[in-house]
């Protein structure tokens, strides 16, 4: 029997950070592509321009749409119709209400999430659970994305129920590609810039869960999960909460500094782009205590040539850097030759 399968198939699979991962123009609504084989695997950037959808075409999908959101309350017909479904969520602008306000259509995308913990641990998951599971993911990420739908997500906690695949450590291509769609729903909620989003996460764990991420996991998984924090950086609130205590700070501050490391070794602009944004913002902190422990434990491939070529037609990521490092030299203390004094 054939079993649909989305993007594990040793074929060429497009995955665009716009429809599956919902981070819209986080990466410059770039496609990710990825070639598959028994041998290898790789990531290919290449831009992607929305074509509308003739509205005959158009008609018929709604159609259609109807008939697969149905289908979803039957496990009989339910994984054609995730398959479908995830297949057109960028074509039907209203399917978050549909799906929300439809009878049974979120327990039943909740029953998904659930039906594979077991697989968790011990880590059996299989590409074809895997592939399951993330359609069920994209409908709740269009859920999350959608104004009207963003607010009675948050109320009843669903990004809760995607946690324990944020705190999965396997590196098989099954756990990686579950991390990812994962992050993927969490980044559709803080691209929107709301407070109500970044209130909720601040009640959750998900800063350690994405520090963890960025420490260990793929380069795509890093950048969504340091697009994360930095957008809750970016919010007044979350950068209050942040330095709030000298343990969550240095965390924070630790992570980002292996992170520098790594690439002053394996460079990735758009990584660190994110990354440099990140120690701007907490540059920001009017503490002083924090700029200064900020100060002391900058990586000084920051400070140096280390990434000049890296960087060298990125002038927004420079800028960034050039005021990091105004902003860590204001207030400095200096002896008469204007040298830095240590701390007291």
């Amino acid at each position: 029997m054939h079993v649909p399968c989305v993007c594990m198939r040793l074929s060429r699979v497009g995955l665009t950070l716009r429809s599956v991962l919902g981070l819209g123009g986080v990466l410059q609504d770039q496609q990710v592509e990825l070639f598959s084989d028994e041998r290898s695997s790789r990531l290919a950037w290449t831009h992607q321009q929305a074509r509308p959808v003739p509205t005959a075409l158009a008609q018929v999908d709604r159609e259609k749409i109807y008939q697969w959101i149905n289908e979803l309350s039957s496990p009989e017909t339910r994984e054609n119709a995730l398959l479908e479904l995830s297949k057109k969520r960028e074509s039907v602008p209203d399917l978050a209400p549909m799906l929300w306000h439809s009878f049974g259509t979120i327990a039943a995308l909740l029953q998904e999430i659930v039906n594979i913990y077991p697989s968790i641990n011990p880590p059996t998951l299989t590409a074809h659970q895997s592939n399951r599971v993330c359609n069920a993911l994209a409908l709740l990420q269009c859920v999350a994305s959608h104004p009207e739908t963003r607010s009675a997500f948050l109320a009843a906690h669903i990004p809760l129920f995607l946690y324990p695949f944020l705190h999965t450590v396997s590196k098989t291509r099954p756990f990686e590609y579950l991390r990812l769609t994962s992050l993927g729903v969490i980044g559709a909620l803080v691209k929107t810039d709301e407070q109500e989003v970044i209130n909720f996460l601040l009640t959750t764990e998900i800063i350690p869960l994405c520090l963890r991420i960025m420490e260990s996991g793929s380069e795509l998984s890093k950048t969504v999960a340091t697009f994360i924090l930095q957008k809750i950086l970016l919010d007044d609130t979350g950068l209050a909460y942040i330095c709030q205590t000298y343990e969550r700070f240095s965390h924070v501050a630790m992570i980002l500094g292996k992170m520098v490391l790594q690439l002053s070794k394996e460079p990735s602009a758009r990584l660190l782009k994110h990354v440099v944004r990140c120690y701007l913002r907490l540059s920001d902190n009017p503490r002083c205590r924090a700029r200064e422990a900020l100060r002391q434990c900058l990586p000084d491939q920051l400070k140096d040539t280390t990434f000049a070529q890296v960087l060298k037609d990125d002038t927004t990521t420079k800028r960034w850097l050039a005021q990091l490092v105004k902003n860590l030299q204001e207030g400095q203390v200096t002896d008469p030759r204007g040298i830095p004094l240590p701390p007291q």
